[in-house]
């Protein structure tokens, strides 16, 4: 979907050397694939500290999969 947008062109040119992209729409598309990626990753960290982990979890599966 072709989009108009008013980008920075310093900061887009500076993107591009630094990701060796060859076009301003790859260093475009891989920037917002980072922020996507990135933004996931903060939601997921909200989550350390709220979920129960049992210390002996892993030995018992461990168990478990010597037994089959």
């Amino acid at each position: 979907m072709p989009t108009n947008l008013g980008i920075d062109d310093k900061l887009l040119e500076e993107a591009k050397k630094l990701g060796h992209h060859k076009t301003k729409k790859a260093a475009v598309n891989a920037a917002l694939e980072e922020y996507v990626r990135r933004r996931s990753q903060a939601k997921i960290i909200e989550l350390f500290g709220t979920i129960d982990f049992r210390e002996d979890f892993l030995e018992r599966m461990d168990r478990k999969m010597k037994r089959k």
